[in-house]
């Protein structure tokens, strides 16, 4: 996928003048660049401090060590998965490889790479990721727990390698900001991770190749933040990196003023990137799970070097936590929300480690769990190792005494019944900044598990660069539980990562714990010259979801659609489907009643164009059943269905 002209120019439109003259003068600084590299200063006497307290390493429950350990050795055989890509290549990597493609990332200065065009330079993301050095920090954590040295061995010969093939400023490695700033994350902790081995100080401080690499690291960061319109969860991603390099690695003239900056811009995008509630503004679930790991592992780094952290940071945090904690189901499964690519703060575990779990634990270790919070049952790495680092210092606050169900700033609403029903209800901003880069077309959709099965599904991402067709589809009206009119989506695509115009809606009543029967009720203005408004009741003693849709206006063409979960198989007869699962070996089903007025017809696996597809992760996709239908809508009656959970 190469941008064209006119992409750059819907771009350009929606920017305002301050970040069009900070992007001049990033042209201009790398145009500089190009001809004049300067040498990293001299460093003597450097010395990591930045250790874990003594015992930490215990403290690791010895079930999560085992799955980390696990992890590491299928890594020193080689063995990886990225995105549905498996390889067996990393115990000698090429680092400008894509399997995906065959490809190879082509050789040149970092501005000039078109790491867009796949045709030039192959799937970027299954290029960009092993070199996050993620599998690395997993790699010195079994260092740290067994002392086995063909572990720390291993960092060492990659990073050496990584850093040859990779100089300051040349090639694929050098383009992005998140990545060089998770890059440094993982350096850090890498460093931290191999403090008892005898070779670590030769890697890092004692090693004139590292520290010019850790030095053009932090001056490229410095020297291009991300801006404006852009100033999304990558730039939350750059300021922890920087933060915790220039707290953990403070050897360098520049270190203490890089360090406020970036402590700065994390306390202001923070703030900026989270709604009040604690959801995340790009209303992008993953997202919000990436900036919370961010932002714990940041405040550790400055906790550890005892730069003092303000206030609203930890404040954002404790927010965060308990926003998630209240908007998972009962298997800790947040909403399948806006766009997700997979992405990590801080990698420290093995498989079969559960994320949203692994936040929560450490949100108890942090900020204290409240009553109200859901059990998390499984272990893990990483939190032991984070609480350690963070001081004991609890953000003054009132948070809330029971589980909240509304966002209304993030205009998200859960309404729960029976036997594990969760209803997630979108009602919110279509996304964060002018370009809403990492938002669907989904306004007013709905999302429904029983069990933590995904019954009316959220069919996922896919795909961000290289397959047009699959990337529109995976956040397009048609691709969510919502109504198309005439055949459009409700807000207007300027391309990849950019919305130019956006559905506004507005929540028009909620009652999500009603006397046995929850409510909600919201319409969107996304269409011209019609609202789509849609009531939603979930009744508790019936174990019935009722969804009414109504179109106020000119009579359209509609299609309604609802995408069944990977695991539900469908009967439909008629505007009838009988839906059949099994959970933990038992047996489930549901009737869903479709509105008469419209003809459905069931889609699996269609590819002329897309339809009926679920995305379990990023590059992965299946075959799903959607059911669509089709008809008139001319204001005279809504559209009603009826999903009705059996005994």
């Amino acid at each position: 996928m190469t941008m064209s002209a006119g992409w750059y120019l819907r771009r350009l439109s929606r920017m305002g003048p301050r970040e069009v003259g900070g992007r001049a003068v990033d042209a201009v600084r790398r145009r500089r660049w190009r001809s004049a590299r300067p040498a990293c200063p001299s460093v003597t006497g450097a010395r990591f401090t930045a250790v874990l307290p003594a015992g930490t390493i215990a403290a690791i429950p010895p079930d999560a060590a085992k799955r980390l350990i696990a992890e590491a050795d299928r890594l020193m055989y080689g063995h990886a998965e990225y995105f549905g890509v498996v390889r067996d290549d990393l115990t000698d990597p090429d680092w400008w490889y894509d399997p995906k493609t065959g490809r190879r990332a082509p050789w040149g200065h970092a501005f000039d790479v078109p790491y867009r065009n796949e045709d030039a330079v192959g799937d970027i993301k299954q290029i960009w990721e092993p070199s996050r050095h993620q599998y690395l920090t997993q790699l010195a954590a079994a260092y740290a727990i067994t002392g086995n040295e063909r572990y720390a061995e291993r960092v060492a010969e990659h990073l050496r390698s990584w850093w040859a093939a990779n100089a300051p400023l040349r090639g694929v490695h050098w383009i992005s900001g998140i990545e060089l700033g998770i890059r440094l994350l993982s350096w850090v902790w890498i460093r931290r991770l191999l403090d008892g081995w005898p070779g670590a100080a030769g890697l890092f401080e004692g090693n004139p190749v590292a520290l010019n690499q850790i030095w053009h690291h932090q001056r490229w960061l410095a020297a291009f933040p991300s801006r404006g319109s852009s100033a999304n969860n990558h730039v939350i991603a750059e300021a922890a990196g920087q933060l915790a390099a220039a707290c953990a690695f403070g050897w360098f003239p520049s270190s203490a003023r890089w360090r406020a900056d970036a402590l700065r811009s994390l306390e202001r995008h923070l703030r900026g990137n989270t709604f009040d509630s604690g959801l995340n503004r790009e209303l992008a679930t993953e997202y919000h799970g990436l900036v919370l790991e961010l932002g714990l592992a940041a405040v550790a780094e400055a906790d550890a070097a005892g730069v003092p952290v303000p206030a609203s940071i930890r404040l954002v945090l404790l927010r965060m936590t308990d926003a998630l904690a209240a908007i998972v189901d009962g298997r800790l499964r947040p909403p399948r929300q806006g766009d997700a690519d997979d992405g990590h703060g801080l990698v420290l575990d093995g498989a079969g480690t559960d994320r949203w779990g692994s936040l929560l634990a450490t949100g108890d270790a942090v900020f204290g769990r409240l009553a109200w919070w859901p059990k998390v049952t499984g272990t893990d790495v990483r939190t032991p190792l984070l609480a350690a680092l963070i001081g004991p210092i609890r953000p003054a606050a009132t948070r809330p005494a029971s589980r909240p169900a509304h966002f209304a700033d993030a205009g998200l609403t859960i309404l729960r019944g029976p036997e594990e029903i969760w209803c997630r209800c979108d009602g919110g901003p279509h996304g964060f900044l002018s370009i809403a880069a990492h938002a669907h077309a989904d306004a007013l959709s709905v999302e429904v598990r029983h069990d933590g099965v995904d019954v009316l599904a959220d069919p996922g991402t896919y795909c961000y660069h290289g397959q047009p067709e699959w990337r529109q589809y995976f956040r397009s009206t048609l691709g969510h539980n919502t109504l198309e009119l005439d055949g459009g989506d409700q807000s207007v695509s300027g391309g990849p990562f950019l919305w130019l115009r956006q559905a506004r809606s507005r929540v028009l009543a909620v009652d999500p714990s009603g006397e046995g029967v929850s409510r909600w009720c919201a319409e969107h203005y996304g269409y011209q010259r019609s609202v789509h408004r849609r009531r939603v009741e979930l009744t508790a003693v019936s174990r019935e979801l009722r969804v009414v849709d109504e179109v106020r206006g000119p009579s359209r063409d509609v299609r309604l659609a609802f995408h069944l979960g990977p695991a539900i198989a469908a009967d439909l007869v008629g505007n009838r489907a009988v839906l059949t699962w099994n959970r933990d070996g038992e047996g489930r089903s549901a009737v869903l009643d479709l509105p008469g007025q419209l003809t459905w017809q069931a889609h699996r696996g269609e590819t002329g164009p897309p339809l009926g597809w679920y995305s379990a992760g990023f590059g992965r996709k299946e075959p799903t059943t959607t059911l669509v239908g089709t008809g008139f809508a001319d204001g005279a009656e809504g559209f009603t269905t009826v999903l009705r959970f059996r005994g």
